[in-house]
């Protein structure tokens, strides 16, 4: 019997110049589905960007290819982080199965019609959701990003470009102002973190639970409003750091602020667009897309980066393939899709079965076919 080929690609450009420094699996994740029987093909260097050499990824039982060709021509299974581009997966065999975050949502039609005529199956875990409503390993990056936001904004922050004010501020002079639009894990953490730091933290959600539960945490220390029109640009016209961290998985980021909210905030503020990944809830971020590096609107500084986790890249590797391993240890030990009645979060992170589209999120799209109808053999309606 054939062993099950999990491919590894060096992930390159994010889009836009940003360097993607993750890597899907480490050495230590390599190891754990070899074990299991898998041939895993690592792209050459494909771990350099996070620290992990191709000696490690041998000793771990991994072949290593020198030519990306090899993985994306061999692998039943391709797991990746940054989202694939349309002449990447036109590289792979008819019927390929890819896992990574995906964000299909703001592909574009090139995409989507190379996944339908490759009959692709799609697995994207900004999507992936378990039964408390919880997104196991978009949470991950999630709290990555958060915890990476203070000191994100402290640096832009900085004279001569930046208002030139320090984060916690000191006797005599108070901290400074910072606004957070979602009250998810990015935008929890983000709180706690700037809130550790010394800043004033207030923080906007339209669902009261999450409010409650980060009042609650921090003993009323952070500020919360529900985030109606009012209350968005009221707190933006006096943020010196304002942080989009909302999202609807696998959607589009709903547009929050408008070019003209920007206008009244002070100059030399900053604005750390963590929604960009998504299409961007700023109006400036979305014209300009993912930018590599920091750039002014209106005198406002805009910090728009899709992948920020990457800045970290040994730690959120390390991060991520814990939470991918459970899953694929299942993959291997209960076959697939058989996998997918086993785990109902990896079934809800399916955004195409053989090429059909299945999730919902797609549905202003493409035509959305009931997944279970696809996986008991029945036609497409």
């Amino acid at each position: 019997m054939e062993r099950f080929v999990i491919g590894i690609p060096r992930e390159g450009e994010a889009g836009g110049g940003i360097p993607e420094n993750r890597v899907a699996l480490t050495p230590a994740g390599v190891r754990e589905l070899t074990d299991l029987g898998a041939q895993v093909v690592v792209e050459q260097e494909a771990g350099a960007g996070a620290g992990f050499s191709d000696l490690e990824y041998q000793a771990a039982g991994a072949r290593i290819a020198y030519h990306p060709e090899e993985v994306y021509r061999r692998a039943d299974l391709l797991v990746r982080v940054r989202p694939p581009r349309a002449d990447e997966l036109a590289r792979l065999r008819d019927g390929t199965m890819v896992w990574g975050f995906l964000h299909l949502a703001v592909g574009g039609s090139e995409l989507l019609q190379v996944i339908q005529r490759k009959q692709l199956t799609m697995i994207g875990y900004e999507i992936m959701e378990d039964p408390d409503g919880q997104h196991p390993i978009l949470r991950i990056s999630s709290e990555i990003a958060g915890k990476m936001a203070p000191q994100i904004a402290a640096r832009l922050l900085e004279s001569p470009t930046g208002v030139g004010i320090l984060l916690p501020g000191i006797p005599g002079i108070p901290p400074s102002d910072v606004v957070i639009l979602g009250a998810g894990a990015l935008g929890t953490h983000a709180a706690l973190a700037f809130l550790g730091l010394g800043a004033s933290v207030y923080i906007l959600d339209i669902n009261r639970e999450r409010l409650e539960h980060i009042w609650n945490l921090t003993g009323g220390r952070v500020v919360t409003a529900f985030a109606s029109r009012e209350n968005i640009e009221k707190f933006a016209s006096f943020a010196e750091v304002l942080v989009s961290a909302v999202l609807k998985p696998g959607e589009p980021a709903p547009l929050l602020i408008r070019r003209e909210t920007l206008i009244k905030m002070r100059r030399g503020s900053v604005i750390l667009d963590f929604s960009i990944d998504q299409g961007g809830s700023v109006e400036t971020t979305r014209q300009r897309g993912p930018q590599a590096e920091p750039f002014e609107v209106e005198g406002i500084l805009h910090f728009a980066v899709p992948n920020v986790p990457s800045r970290v890249a040994r730690t959120s590797s390390h991060a991520l393939t814990h939470a991918v391993l459970p899953y694929l240890r299942q993959l291997l030990e209960q076959g697939w899709p058989d996998v997918l009645q086993k785990m109902p979060t990896l079934k809800r992170g399916v955004y195409f079965l053989n090429g059909q589209c299945v999730h919902p999120s797609l549905r202003r799209i493409l035509p959305v076919h009931p997944l279970d109808q696809l996986l008991e053999g029945g036609n497409p309606a």
